[in-house]
C-alpha cells in the first residue's frame, strides 16, 4: 500500500490522481532539465556606443515607420532577429527604430517567446 496522498496531476487540464509521490501522471511526465540554447553574447561598452552612433549617422529615421510612410526619428538600435532567437549582434542584424515601434516589436517578440516556451509544456 502506498503511503502517498493521492494528488491530481500537475499538468494543466489533467485531473488523473497520482499516488506515487511525483507530481505527474504517466501520460504527462516532466521534461528533464536541459541547457537552454545559447544566446548570442551582447556587445557592450564603447564598442556598442560606437556602433549605435554609426547606425544613427547612416539611418537617422525609424525604418519600420518609413516602410509605412511615416517619418519618425530613431532612438533605439534594434536587432532584426532577436539575440534570444539566434540573431547576431553585428551590423547585418541591426535597424534604427523609434520608441513606439520598439514597444510593439518587443510585445510581439515576448508573446512569441511565451508561446514557444509554453508550447512544449501544454502538448496533449
Amino acid at each position: 500500500m502506498s503511503s502517498w496522498i493521492p494528488r491530481p496531476c500537475s499538468h494543466p487540464g489533467c485531473g488523473v490522481l497520482v499516488c506515487d509521490g511525483t507530481s505527474r501522471c504517466s501520460k504527462h511526465p516532466k521534461k528533464s532539465w536541459a541547457a537552454a540554447a545559447k544566446e548570442t553574447k551582447r556587445i557592450t561598452g564603447r564598442r556598442l556606443q560606437t556602433m549605435r552612433a554609426d547606425l544613427f549617422r547612416r539611418k537617422p529615421l525609424c525604418e519600420p515607420c518609413q516602410e509605412e510612410g511615416r517619418v519618425s526619428l530613431a532612438t533605439i538600435r534594434d536587432h532584426l532577429i532577436p539575440l534570444a532567437e539566434g540573431g547576431a549582434d553585428d551590423v547585418t542584424n541591426e535597424q534604427s527604430i523609434c520608441d513606439d515601434c520598439h514597444r510593439l516589436k518587443t510585445k510581439a517578440e515576448t508573446a512569441r517567446g511565451v508561446r514557444r516556451s509554453w508550447g512544449n509544456y501544454l502538448e496533449r
